[in-house]
């Protein structure tokens, strides 16, 4: 009965990691998806004479453009980075020692 427990909450720990990676993934495919656009858009407007002088274009200059490019590249150290300093097998090792921790401490109370 307890084996069957702890392997329950493992699972949970587990399927909480593997919730937290795949909404980290999302954001990733999001800020890239983002960015690709306004490099088309700031690419359209340097080199072609298309209209695209309007309110919110018009602000698209060399300066935004090294915003954009630093927080997409903070973007993907962050996502491609983190994986390889806290790999899978790392944060197996955590999740199963703070089910352990939680297990002394229960066995006490």
């Amino acid at each position: 009965m307890e084996t069957n427990y702890f392997n329950e909450q493992e699972n949970v720990e587990l399927q909480k990691i593997a919730k937290k990676k795949v909404l980290k993934l999302k954001s990733f495919y999001s800020d890239a998806f983002i960015y690709l656009i306004v490099v088309i858009v700031y690419i359209l407007k340097e080199n072609t004479e298309a209209p695209l002088n309007f309110f919110p274009l018009n602000y698209i200059n060399e300066f935004v453009m090294c915003i954009a490019t630093m927080i997409f590249l903070v973007s993907a150290v962050d996502f491609f980075a983190s994986n390889k300093v806290f790999g899978d097998e790392w944060e197996e090792r955590k999740v199963r020692s703070l089910i352990e921790k939680k297990t002394e401490k229960q066995k006490w109370e």
